[in-house]
Parts: structure tokens; C-alpha cells; sequence
């Protein structure tokens, strides 16, 4: 996966400080900037290109929300994620850190 699940939310932006405690997200943020902001955060966790089965999804987002179908539902309709028939869940958006390569 991408960010560990634990490490996700332990160091978050100030502006979500107030939905999140002890790395879990304790409420969602109504407006909707801090919401996308919340939810980029929780996406990190899942790699890009990379498809998960829904029970996967669910493991990751229960470590950190107690409703973690609302969750899912959210990064769905916000384009953070999307899913196929099957069941299979892939990131479809969110900021993908840059990496620096090394010298060659």
C-alpha cells in the first residue's frame, strides 16, 4: 500500500486538527475545502495504479474511522477513488508526492 494506515493521519495540516485524534478522524469536515483536504490525506494510503479488493479499502479506512462506508462513499463521489462491477477499488486522484532520485 502507500502510507501506512497508522502513520496517515499522525501529523496532520492545522486546518484538520480539529476533526482528527490519535491518527483517527474523529468527525468529517462540513465544508467541503477541509473535507478534500481530509480525504487527500486518507487516499495517500492506497497506492496509485494499484487495485484493491473492497475488503482491503475497508480494512485501511476502519484503522482510521469508526464509519468507514461514509468514508468510502466520500472518496468515491469526490473522484479520490474509483471502483469497478467487480468490487475492485483503484486511486483515481489526490497530490502524489514527488520523489528526488538519487545521483546516478
Amino acid at each position: 500500500m502507500g502510507q501506512a494506515p497508522g502513520d496517515l493521519l499522525a501529523d496532520p495540516p492545522e486546518q484538520l486538527r480539529a476533526f482528527i485524534r490519535d491518527g483517527r478522524i474523529t468527525a468529517v469536515p462540513a465544508k467541503r475545502t477541509r473535507r478534500l483536504l481530509l480525504l487527500d490525506q486518507v487516499v495517500q494510503a492506497f497506492e496509485p495504479g494499484r487495485k484493491y479488493p473492497e475488503a482491503a479499502v475497508d480494512a485501511v479506512l476502519k484503522s482510521i474511522f469508526d464509519d468507514h462506508c461514509a468514508l468510502r462513499r466520500y472518496l468515491v463521489d469526490e473522484a479520490f477513488m474509483s471502483r469497478n462491477t467487480a468490487g475492485l477499488y483503484w486511486r483515481a486522484g489526490g497530490t502524489v508526492p514527488c520523489r528526488l532520485r538519487g545521483p546516478r
